[in-house]
């Protein structure tokens, strides 16, 4: 496995500290995210997942922590809009360059706005997927936020 993928590169390259960790992908597991923070031996809720999704049909990334789900209601709000949905997988492979399971939020292939879990900002340090499937970056939230040019808002159900 490559430890460098292009969210590690964008990272790098924005002067952001973080370090790199990588894991047993099990691509059967019912919650990938879930799955990562018990390879890792870290709470879920500091093990973030990078969701895909539309806003009033414009494509937007939401990161929110593992053991927790997006209300839609509160995701379109973030973004101003009237009504959000998730993304079809293969829409979200082609859009962000990176395979369901291994989507970052760093180095996508187009840039799309961003929303990150307000409640994630209280942590010291989080962990979000590096790029590709069993590689997580660990890093403060808040450079997560500055590096996206991210919002923080309540996103959680």
């Amino acid at each position: 496995m490559s430890k460098t993928t292009r969210a590690t590169q964008l990272l790098s390259q924005a002067g952001v500290p973080f370090t790199v960790h990588a894991y047993d992908y099990d691509p059967n597991a019912e919650r990938v995210g879930l799955q990562a923070a018990e390879a890792l031996g870290e709470a879920p809720h500091r093990v973030l997942k990078t969701l895909m999704a539309e806003v009033d049909g414009k494509p937007v990334c939401v990161v929110v922590p593992s053991d927790r789900e997006v209300s839609m209601k509160k995701l379109a709000s973030a973004f101003h809009g009237k009504s959000a949905n998730m993304m079809k997988p293969a829409d979200a492979e082609r859009l962000t360059g990176y395979h369901v399971g291994g989507i970052s939020p760093f180095g996508q292939k187009k840039t799309v706005p961003t929303a990150i879990e307000e409640a994630a900002l209280g942590e010291p340090l989080v962990y979000i997927n590096g790029g590709q499937r069993g590689l997580q970056v660990r890093l403060d939230p808040k450079a997560a936020l500055k590096a996206l040019k991210a919002v923080a808002a309540p996103l959680i159900a």
